[in-house]
């Protein structure tokens, strides 16, 4: 694998666990505001998911050599201010707590495509984003049928 190789993997592997890790946060206050036993379990079971993702990412980052990524994006921060502040003068309704996980899990599931799209990326790492791509679209999935079911 060539230096510049190595290095546009890295690059990636750590877009991703930026990506990923500000899912675990959004997914960990979405526990938190859930009026709902049933939705929080859910939220919290898929930040544990998350971190596992983000772990296996940063492991291979540091195997490449590299400095892996461990905070998450500044946007997503900005983003979940915004939320928090929302939140505290409306209420926290599950509803509009389900769109907004949704739409997180949009933005999460496209950087991983994008990622997959990119042909640069080493056999290895390209199989080890395949793998947490599959985890990634469950959590999609799962959230886009709940948001579903919640407007009929």
């Amino acid at each position: 694998m060539t230096m510049n190789q190595t290095s546009h993997d890295i690059s990636t592997l750590n877009t991703l666990i930026a990506t990923t890790i500000d899912s675990v946060e959004g997914y960990t206050e979405a526990a938190k505001d859930s009026d709902s036993g049933r939705f929080g379990s859910i939220f919290t079971s898929r930040a544990s998911e998350r971190r596992e993702v983000a772990s296996r990412l940063q492991q291979e980052v540091v195997r490449l050599g590299g400095r892996a990524e461990d905070d998450g994006t500044m946007l997503a921060g900005a983003h979940r201010m915004f939320l928090n502040l929302k939140a505290s003068m409306t209420g926290h309704d599950d509803k509009a707590i389900v769109n907004e996980v949704e739409a997180g899990e949009d933005h999460i599931k496209a950087k991983f495509e994008d990622a997959l799209a990119g042909r640069q990326l080493s056999p290895e790492v390209r199989q080890l984003i395949e793998a947490c791509y599959a985890s990634v679209k469950a959590g999609h999935d799962e959230m886009r049928d709940i948001k579903q079911a919640m407007q009929r």
